[in-house]
């Protein structure tokens, strides 16, 4: 690496004014980059002389700054990466393509820029939403500078979250302690036997709260991976914070949701051959329809926890049905409380 030492070069204009030109002259793997700015200030061209410099040293270490805009990178980042990740990472992803931040350069990104997405986010959604759209595109960000060898700075995100969150527009996801009360499922029970639907809504349901399933866990359940003698089953590509692929875990079922399984009919490879999307959809739509406010599926999850321990089970013994991995993931889930002890 070769350095030309330079000072501005005066110039006198047509119009008799003074300018002053400076070189750059600098040699990374062989090759030869000039470049030459003019100035109207010698102070000033100087200035930016050394500036330039440092900024040509530090791409010559770290990569030259992309100029392709954020939207680019984040397709380039779903073309590679999408099949890693489930369908609302991908979603949530796929969103960030529809707003201004998409538009701007990536060598332009600034923490300003960072706080107005949230802002204008901020207007439709909750700021535990927010967050994830700040955390993707880090994470995109940082992801595909490392692939292709472009640089871009972090510390915007750093100063973003400073002011994102003092004035608490991004926020960490809050605990539920929302559970079903035995009344409200009955009633969504009635309500699902008389729907015409070759979706079996009530027998869903009723395995998620005895089971402790997650909706996407239950629609991939297989057969095959059922041990009859044990009453266990598997679930395929757990959820999991970075290895999900082949993440494959047995899991105890239920004595009641064992028998629920048992009913279902044998048509297909898997025991619930059903959309996901749709069951959430049809068990939204029950909840509106009988007046059962602020209720969602994954409540029966937390249910499921709760109750297996009400029941005795230790934590081992519970994270065997429930596949949290310790004490401190699986209390998230369990909603009990002081008068629940005799």
């Amino acid at each position: 690496m070769g350095w030309t030492m330079a000072k501005p070069i005066k110039i006198k204009n047509r119009n008799g004014t003074t300018s002053y030109r400076i070189f750059i002259q600098k040699k990374i793997d062989g090759k030869v980059i000039i470049e030459n700015k003019t100035f109207s200030n010698a102070s000033i061209a100087q200035q930016w002389h050394d500036k330039r410099v440092k900024e040509l040293e530090y791409e010559s270490i770290h990569g030259k700054a992309s100029d392709d805009l954020i939207g680019e990178i984040i397709a380039r980042y779903q073309d590679q990466y999408a099949n890693s990740y489930g369908r609302s990472k991908n979603y949530d992803i796929a969103r960030l393509l529809k707003h201004p931040i998409a538009e701007i350069p990536c060598a332009k990104l600034s923490a300003k820029h960072i706080i107005a997405h949230c802002l204008e986010r901020n207007r439709s959604a909750k700021p535990q939403t927010v967050l994830n759209d700040v955390i993707w595109l880090r994470t995109i960000l940082r992801t595909m500078s490392a692939t292709e060898g472009f640089d871009y700075h972090p510390g915007v995100f750093e100063r973003a979250m400073v002011v994102l969150k003092q004035e608490r527009l991004v926020a960490k996801s809050a605990s539920r302690d929302r559970l079903p009360r035995w009344v409200e499922l009955l009633k969504l029970t009635r309500h699902f036997k008389k729907l015409r639907t070759k979706t079996p809504m009530a027998d869903i349901m009723w395995f998620a709260f005895f089971s402790s399933r997650r909706l996407s866990e239950i629609t991939r359940l297989e057969w095959v991976d059922n041990n009859i003698e044990r009453q266990t089953g598997m679930v395929r590509d757990a959820k999991h914070p970075r290895d999900k692929k082949g993440n494959h875990r047995r899991f105890k079922y239920e004595k009641t949701a064992w028998k629920i399984v048992q009913r279902q009919s044998r048509n297909s490879e898997y025991i619930f051959p059903y959309n996901s999307k749709t069951v959430g959809t049809l068990f939204n739509r029950a909840c509106k329809i009988t007046g059962i406010k602020d209720l969602h599926f994954h409540d029966l999850r937390h249910a499921a926890a709760t109750r297996l321990l009400s029941k005795g089970y230790s934590i081992d013994e519970t994270c065997l049905f429930t596949l949290h991995t310790d004490w401190k993931t699986l209390q998230r889930y369990v909603n009990r409380k002081p008068e629940d002890i005799d």
